[in-house]
């Protein structure tokens, strides 16, 4: 087989594998932009309402891992989808639901907080990309990480 032979079966494949992806029930009516230029809302948007926006783990030992499930609703009247979630730091990481929560239902965004070589008050944030207007949410972590002391035998 020569390279242009191999080139062509090689842009062919990609081309037909584009379509076949799997995309969770995710239609494309729900994910159009909503605002119009002018900033005005147009047509029925989904909403995404957090029971809370902050979580405090209180006081926690260097090293602990927690976590901790932020629910929220869709409040609006489309399907609400979460397209991406981040942690302002590698130590704080998001699980979010793939598939849409539908108007009315509930979900729950979990996220994981690693303490390990951290100390003193943190504060970390998580940033959630939806088709809500506006398209992204900011939730809060806090967490007094305490850094416990060795106990030293005399004569070490």
């Amino acid at each position: 087989m020569n390279f242009r032979t191999l080139y062509i079966f090689i842009i062919i494949s990609v081309l037909t594998s584009c379509g076949s992806e799997e995309h969770n029930g995710i239609d494309s009516s729900d994910v159009s932009n909503n605002a119009s230029a002018n900033g005005t809302i147009k047509g029925n948007i989904p909403e995404i309402k957090f029971e809370e926006d902050v979580f405090d783990f209180g006081k926690i030992t260097q090293g602990e891992v927690v976590s901790h499930d932020f629910k929220f609703k869709n409040i609006g009247n489309q399907h609400l989808i979460i397209s991406g979630a981040s942690g302002s730091c590698g130590c704080t990481v998001p699980k979010w639901p793939k598939e849409p929560i539908l108007p009315g239902k509930e979900g729950k965004l979990n996220v994981v907080f690693s303490s390990e070589g951290k100390k003193g008050i943190m504060e970390k944030t998580v940033t959630i990309v939806t088709n809500c207007e506006p398209s992204t949410r900011i939730i809060r972590i806090k967490a007094e990480v305490i850094v416990m002391e060795s106990i030293k035998e005399p004569g070490y």
